[in-house]
């Protein structure tokens, strides 16, 4: 299936959301992390509530600018991404996933771009991302697209 677009999360896609998080992280990191942290993480940053409230911020600020969802052709939502500028000129990747099935297919690279875009919009001339663990399934992602690191679990890259 072609990719949509990349467009900002609806309160539709909340429940969506939270399901293609919870799922990348418990596919992600629960060998690295364990059930128990690995349940801490999707209850803390999954739940639904959450995501829909954080999907209600009108304009949301610079500290979080929000989510945005890629979706197919037909509406299914394939990967997601939130973001912010909560330091002057440093954006910041709080999440992004992509479903399984829709991996490496270029969903990442675009929610990633469509982020950056809004971050540099907020006066972002750097941007971060921490990850769960060191040598996270998401770190060739990163630094394919620039990210070096900063500490084993922390990646940065100028915009």
């Amino acid at each position: 299936m072609l990719l949509a677009d990349v467009r900002t999360a609806a309160p539709g896609d909340a429940t969506a959301i939270s399901r293609l998080l919870a799922e990348a992280i418990r596919d992600g990191y629960g060998e690295a992390l364990g059930e128990i942290r690995v349940g801490r993480l999707v209850s803390d940053h999954c739940a639904l509530p959450r995501i829909r409230a954080e999907i209600e911020i009108p304009g949301g600020a610079p500290a979080w600018l929000g989510w945005l969802v890629a979706a197919d052709t037909d509406g299914t939502v394939v990967g997601a991404v939130s973001g912010g500028v909560p330091v002057d000129a440093e954006g910041e990747i709080y999440a992004l996933c992509v479903t399984p099935d829709r991996q490496r297919e270029g969903v990442g690279t675009a929610l990633l771009e469509a982020a950056t875009g809004r971050m540099r919009a907020h006066g972002a001339a750097y941007q971060r991302i921490t990850l769960p663990v060191e040598q996270a399934p998401a770190l060739p992602f990163f630094t394919h697209h620039g990210f070096g690191t900063l500490t084993p679990v922390r990646l940065g890259r100028t915009l």
